[in-house]
């Protein structure tokens, strides 16, 4: 177990927390590694329906690590290649995993989310954030790009329009201006922010455990595909959901107006 993303379990829900406050969870090599082993675990774990996503400190995560960055060039001379393959064996690794992970993941956002760090946050499913949250696309501040799929998630969540301006001028935003940009869907009290958090999981894990698999799929897919296309794999799907135990039991409970008890099968 990594002491830089720690991973705890409890019932149906991963808790995986940043842990290094000193540097503002900056996203250096140790943690990237950590933070890509904790998705994987999770994703393969049949006894997992929902992950949250978390930090200690007073920053969810200031982005990448400057004096790694910097390093680079300044003491390693890595060539353009080596620096290329650095993001891909790297940080890149992040946005795949988060990708392919088949629960939703659910980010409590607290302080600073900058560069990377807000980028992180654009690779979770849902995103709520304490009312002091900071959120930034500033790359162009340090002369660099959105080395980490930016570019590409930030657009689907709040709109080419506003992204366009967090990415081209690095501003900052503050939650209210995030809840308005759509970039998260809630803004909670500071000292409640994870509680809410786990009420938004309780509330993942209480449906049927492969249903929600499946609406994550069809979800990350859709944005592939044509309609048809989604369509097609939406019908493959219920034809196999409406043949569980699960699906039979979240009708009789919502008919005997009780708690259904689902067994994922």
């Amino acid at each position: 177990m990594s002491d830089v993303a720690l991973y705890e379990k409890n019932d149906r829900i991963v808790t995986i927390t940043l842990n290094k406050p000193e540097t503002r969870n900056a996203l250096s090599k140790d943690l990237c590694e950590a933070l890509v082993d904790a998705i994987n675990r999770a994703d393969a774990d049949e006894g997992v329906s929902c992950v949250v996503l978390a930090a200690n400190g007073k920053s969810f995560s200031s982005g990448g690590n400057l004096h790694e960055i910097k390093a680079m060039t300044a003491e390693q001379k890595m060539t353009p290649l080596e620096i290329e393959n650095w993001y891909k064996t790297g940080i890149q690794r992040i946005p795949l995993a988060f990708s392919q992970i088949s629960v939703p993941v659910i980010a409590a956002v607290n302080g600073h989310a900058i560069g990377a760090g807000n980028d992180l946050t654009t690779m979770c499913d849902i995103r709520i954030a304490g009312e002091d949250a900071i959120f930034a696309e500033s790359f162009l501040r340090v002369g660099l790009i959105p080395g980490d799929g930016g570019a590409w998630l930030l657009p689907r969540i709040i709109g080419q329009a506003r992204a366009n301006q967090m990415l081209f001028t690095g501003e900052f935003i503050d939650a209210a201006k995030a809840l308005n940009y759509g970039l998260v869907s809630e803004v909670v009290p500071n000292e409640t922010l994870l509680k809410r958090a786990y009420e938004l999981a309780e509330m993942v894990v209480g449906l049927p455990p492969l249903a929600i698999r499946k609406t994550k799929e069809l979800v990350r897919t859709a944005q592939s595909v044509t309609l048809k296309e989604n369509l097609d794999q939406a019908a493959l799907f219920q034809g196999v959901l409406q043949q569980l135990d699960d699906h039979q039991e979240a009708i009789d409970a919502i008919l005997e107006k009780r708690k259904p008890v689902f067994k994922g099968a």
